[in-house]
């Protein structure tokens, strides 16, 4: 079964080409161009490549947030748009537990860490034994010191991955913490894949048209709104 899987919600775009679990290829990018620049150019040169057709992707999957409310709203509709009017399976993934997937190769607590901005990060907390991953909580926006103090009741290492690592690393009093290594600490498109899969065993069928982002949070733009409706509001 083929996938099609990217990840747009970072900085880093991330498109994989698997045939179920085998990975056929990978290009992670980070070059500072735009995910708009750089994903369908990239999607081609995949399918090139490899001698794929469109038409011969049986899943379409996306990381689906949470993250960067424009990569994760790019990420959906291209996605969308390659699987529109061919009848096939699409997927979104968490962007949280993807990268947890990264890391099913370490036994302990995984805790992906995404930068949400406002005093807060986009975060789920996994245990992970024997390549196995269980959610210990849901995806949520929360503040650090609210994480810290989740953090400190695990008697375990502590995985810590994305882009939001930094802002944990400069807490001291959380016994057991690890970064994880370089090649595992960002998104991967391979990870998307191998979730889509495990969804699609699962039962998971959805349409393009159903496929939609999870955002978490309202996006900057509607809050921006909502603030000025209710100082008008207010002042009335």
């Amino acid at each position: 079964m083929k996938i099609l899987a990217l990840d747009s919600t970072a900085a880093t775009a991330s498109i994989a080409l698997c045939d179920d679990r085998n990975l056929i290829a990978l290009v992670t990018l980070n070059n500072g161009l735009t995910h708009t620049e750089t994903l369908l150019p990239t999607i081609d040169m995949v399918l090139k490549s490899t001698g794929t057709s469109i038409d011969d992707i049986d899943i379409f999957a996306c990381a689906a947030g949470p993250g960067s409310f424009t990569g994760v709203r790019i990420g959906a509709a291209t996605i969308k748009g390659l699987a529109f009017g061919r009848g096939k399976v699409c997927i979104g993934v968490s962007t949280l537990m993807a990268l947890a997937y990264n890391l099913v190769c370490c036994d302990g607590i995984i805790c992906p860490v995404m930068n949400a901005r406002r005093g807060q990060v986009y975060n789920a907390v996994f245990d992970c034994r024997a390549g196995r991953l269980t959610r210990l909580t849901p995806d949520r926006a929360i503040s650090l010191t609210e994480l810290y103090d989740e953090l400190e009741k695990y008697d375990d290492n502590i995985y810590i991955c994305s882009d939001g690592y930094d802002l944990i690393e400069q807490s001291q009093k959380i016994a057991g913490l690890r970064i994880a290594p370089g090649h595992l600490l960002w998104q991967n498109a391979y990870s998307v894949a191998a979730c889509a899969l495990e969804l699609y065993e699962g039962g998971q069928r959805i349409t393009d048209a159903e496929l939609v982002p999870t955002y978490l949070r309202m996006p900057q733009a509607e809050r921006e709104r909502l603030e000025r409706f209710n100082r008008k509001e207010h002042n009335t």
